[in-house]
């Protein structure tokens, strides 16, 4: 099947959409990316996407328009992607953009359900694109007990185990995420969760500080020194020291919580580069701090993917908190390191029409796998 698969992550920046050709063979995948493209969001549409992220007050009949507007720029983004490449898909995977996430509550004797929020609807896009739809994926996971993240994990198991080596496959969106693939190659010993904040704490910082809407290969943090003495104390909150399963958003990286960050940066009397190096550090240093902590053994191979991969400061400080595993991206095991997470989305949609599982319950932390996502036809 030909599949466009499309997300928008946590960082807000744009819709990501792969052209995917998936086929399988006694159950072996193998996923061709035909194109990718990034389709920047109308100015306006993402700032009321970030204020409705925010938290800011909207009523139903706004959610409601912002739905639509969101639906409509994906179906955009694929009519785009499919006159680009002369192709018509044989359907569309669309994960839509989150503005609300809350993770379950679990306690000794039940989970208290979790909720996430997508907007963007499938039925929308599968009208305005003529291709049928699959969207809404988070909600099969949550229904059994999930978090409804990470949903990467499972192209990471289809497509990135190695025999010889201990995988861990690292996103670095937004939001950061962690799947551990044993050599073992075992579904069931798949292991994974939200791990560190990722960019959304850099980006947001680099437009106070710097005018820029994120840091350039890292250049700012490289010109600054971090305060570990900050990074130590951060690193001690809740969400960090939390054991899986687990996942977050922006719900907790928010601009209050960046906010008090930068208050801590103004009592050591940190300048911008030096705040823009303290913030880098703490995310590499929370990725490292959940393998340590958390991981069943200690990973042989780092591949990275997202934006992060592109930050060489990050790279680097990973590679220095990493050692000895070898760090590098996605892209030289295969999977292109842009459009890992559209690619994952596409791979969900064949798995939703073949009403297969989507899920991996030790990773999610859902009672049972599920089938995920919502199909709409044309």
């Amino acid at each position: 099947m030909k599949i466009i698969g499309l997300i928008s992550g946590t960082s807000i920046d744009g819709i990501d959409a792969a052209l995917v050709e998936v086929s399988e063979v006694d159950r072996r995948f193998k996923v061709d990316l035909i194109a990718g493209q990034t389709f920047e969001y109308d100015r306006d549409l993402r700032a009321e996407i970030l204020a409705v992220c925010a938290g800011e007050a909207r009523t139903v009949a706004q959610i409601c328009q912002l739905d639509d507007r969101i639906a409509a720029a994906f179906a955009k983004a694929s009519i785009d992607l499919t006159k680009k490449t002369l192709t018509k898909p044989d359907l569309i995977a669309s994960h839509g953009q989150t503005v609300f996430h809350r993770p379950p509550e679990r306690g000794d004797m039940h989970t208290k359900l979790g909720y996430s929020v997508q907007l963007g609807r499938g039925a929308v896009i599968a009208q305005l694109t003529g291709i049928t739809t699959v969207s809404n994926f988070r909600a099969g996971d949550i229904a059994v007990g999930g978090e409804g993240a990470p949903m990467v994990s499972m192209l990471d198991w289809l497509l990135l185990v190695d025999r010889q080596h201990n995988i861990a496959c690292q996103n670095i969106g937004g939001i950061s995420n962690v799947t551990y693939l044993p050599a073992s190659g075992k579904q069931e010993a798949v292991f994974g969760f939200d791990n560190a904040p990722g960019n959304v704490l850099i980006d947001m910082a680099t437009q106070q500080l710097c005018g820029q809407p994120f840091d350039p290969s890292g250049r700012f943090a490289a010109q600054g020194e971090p305060c570990l003495e900050l990074v130590q104390l951060w690193l001690q909150q809740d969400f960090f020291n939390c054991p899986p399963p687990k996942s977050t958003g922006r719900e907790l990286f928010c601009p209050e919580y960046l906010r008090l960050r930068l208050q801590d940066g103004d009592r050591y009397q940190l300048s911008s580069y030096d705040m823009l190096a303290t913030l880098t550090e703490f995310t590499a240093r929370s990725i490292e701090q959940s393998y340590r902590q958390f991981l069943p053994k200690f990973p042989d191979r780092v591949l990275i993917c997202g934006g992060g991969s592109h930050n060489d400061h990050l790279m680097a400080r990973l590679r220095d908190l990493l050692a000895p595993a070898t760090v590098t991206t996605t892209s030289s095991a295969g999977v292109d390191a842009d459009f890992k997470e559209a690619i994952a989305f596409a791979v969900l949609g064949y798995l939703r029409v073949v009403d297969r599982p989507g899920n991996l319950p030790l990773v999610t932390g859902a009672k049972r796998s599920a089938v995920l996502g919502e199909i709409h036809y044309y």
